[in-house]
């Protein structure tokens, strides 16, 4: 029953966090172009403190959205918040990482071929993970370099990247991934919880002690939100990611995920100048072509065990006693591996006849070659056991 009520803990948290999620990043998204879109206003706007304005239809009406340019005269009676988005996306997030990561360590987190690690051991290095990249992060947005927009991206682009590389050693290949993105949404949460909420309540107690808002204030949670902006399409990809094991699993999974935060983070780019009006498709080309480029070396640089030439193949027994061993532990009828014993096969596969294992031997041999399966090698399959199933496969 502990890994059935583990299982509808993972739904609903998971459906949570993605309905929090959409809201947080769309929200996003909605005021960088608003904030990007706004026009100059007729004199009479510019007189009462208005910086911008900006005129839109939606949903059958018209709408009028102007921007103080540091705040109105009085505070309106209602002044509405923007921050439970992002605090529930990360609380839900943490909860997820908990319950899949944490509690199934040894099945998703814990690579003995990496590092051999308690689960104890394993939930430390994660946590220690989080909170150090997340210091990291916070020192350097409050250095001088946060004024240069260009060279801070730069570090904090190689800083991710060095922290994809740390995952790498410590953890899983799922697990250095979705940890790379924990850190990423820590970062994210953390600019509204300690710069942004803080700008704005003392934006609004000026506003209310009949004072003219300190200029920095806003500034200040204008580059945090802008750094947000600029992280949602690496983090929206974490999130999908273990969809796509071709990523994470390649033999320098870390760069790969390096490689697609610059590219997504690129892409952005494109679409904050277009806000601005400057309309320059040249990036999206670039992007296009670097994801490409990508696509192509990725190919070329997979670690794959091929199929032998000559090959002595083991009989139609001793195969199925290594898949028994090896691979039916989670995908049966009824799962033995502890974590997966009440979910049922995982996708739906079960490996415990070699009828339905030859019906599926191209997917089979693929996630066999690349060392996608088993996770995070849990039942210990030895690189001679690997190429005897995939011989034998390939034989069938």
């Amino acid at each position: 029953m502990e890994a059935y009520f583990l299982e509808w803990l993972n739904l609903f948290f998971r459906w949570f966090h993605v309905i929090a999620g959409v809201a947080w990043i769309g929200a996003s998204f909605y005021f960088i172009w608003l904030d990007n879109s706004l026009e100059n206003p007729p004199q009479w706007k510019k007189d009462k403190g208005i910086g911008g304005d900006l005129w839109a239809i939606h949903g059958g009406g018209f709408y009028e959205v102007a921007k103080y340019k540091l705040g109105p005269e009085a505070m309106p009676k209602n002044l509405h918040w923007f921050k439970w988005e992002a605090y529930t996306t990360w609380l839900t997030g943490m909860v997820m990482l908990w319950i899949v990561y944490y509690v199934g360590a040894e099945s998703f987190l814990i690579d003995n071929s990496k590092l051999e690690l308690s689960q104890w051991e394993a939930i430390g290095l994660g946590m220690g993970f989080i909170a150090i990249g997340f210091a990291v992060y916070e020192i350097l947005v409050k250095t001088p370099l946060r004024h240069k927009d260009g060279a801070f991206g730069l570090v904090l682009f190689a800083f991710l990247a060095f922290s994809a590389w740390v995952a790498d050693q410590l953890f899983s290949d799922r697990g250095a991934y979705i940890h790379v993105g924990a850190l990423i949404g820590s970062i994210m949460a953390g600019n509204v919880f300690f710069g942004i909420m803080p700008s704005q309540r003392a934006l609004v107690e000026a506003v209310q002690r009949g004072e003219a808002p300190d200029p920095k204030y806003g500034a200040f949670a204008k580059l945090r939100s802008t750094h947000n902006n600029y992280l949602t399409l690496p983090l929206i990809f974490i999130m999908i990611s273990n969809h796509y094991p071709m990523t994470y699993s390649h033999e320098y999974g870390w760069a790969v995920l390096a490689a697609i935060i610059f590219i997504t983070g690129f892409a952005r780019h494109f679409f904050n100048l277009r806000h601005r009006g400057e309309f320059k498709p040249v990036i999206l080309v670039i992007a296009a072509v670097m994801l490409v480029a990508l696509a192509g070396v990725m190919a070329h640089t997979q670690k794959v065990v091929a199929p032998s030439e000559n090959a002595t193949v083991i009989s139609d027994e001793q195969a199925m006693n290594i898949m028994a061993a090896r691979c039916a532990t989670c995908h049966a009828a009824q799962p033995t591996q502890p974590g997966f014993e009440a979910a049922g096969a995982p996708a739906g596969v079960e490996l415990e006849s070699i009828d339905t294992v030859v019906a599926m031997k191209q997917k089979l041999i693929e996630v066999t070659q690349t060392g996608y399966m088993p996770l995070g090698n849990m039942t210990q399959m030895t690189d001679e056991e690997r190429q005897q199933i995939i011989d034998w496969m390939a034989s069938k």
